[in-house]
């Protein structure tokens, strides 16, 4: 699957949160600066042509739902971003985050915790 642009992953959010749903559906999701109607539509064709979205037509309305799930994408994403910025290291990762202090004691505390227990994160 191709890299998404940001205009790509904002409108895939929005496919995200609604499950299924149509362009406008997508639109009304949106939370950052809404694109024109005409834009998201070409965004979720492209979307449709890159492997991320399924369609189907019910009356004479096209409704899109993903064909990869949040989590699928994130895992990707981060797999990719840690391979090509950080020599595929997640110490490496992490280290940048302690040195531009983005990253606390506490939260390592945490992050060592999930490691050791083997729990996920709460959610937020």
């Amino acid at each position: 699957m191709d890299k998404l642009t940001q205009q790509e992953e904002e409108a895939m959010l929005a496919v995200w949160k609604a499950g299924e749903g149509s362009v406008k559906v997508f639109l009304a999701l949106i939370e950052t600066e809404k694109p024109p109607y005409t834009t998201l539509a070409s965004t979720v064709k492209n979307l449709e042509k890159k492997g991320y979205l399924n369609s189907r037509l019910a009356g004479n309305t096209y409704l899109y739902k993903p064909a990869i799930s949040e989590t699928e994408y994130k895992k990707k994403f981060m797999n990719g971003v840690v391979k090509n910025y950080f020599e595929n290291s997640y110490l490496e990762l992490v280290n940048f985050f302690v040195e531009n202090k983005k990253l606390s004691a506490h939260e390592l505390k945490a992050i060592i915790s999930m490691i050791e227990n083997q729990t996920p994160a709460p959610k937020k």
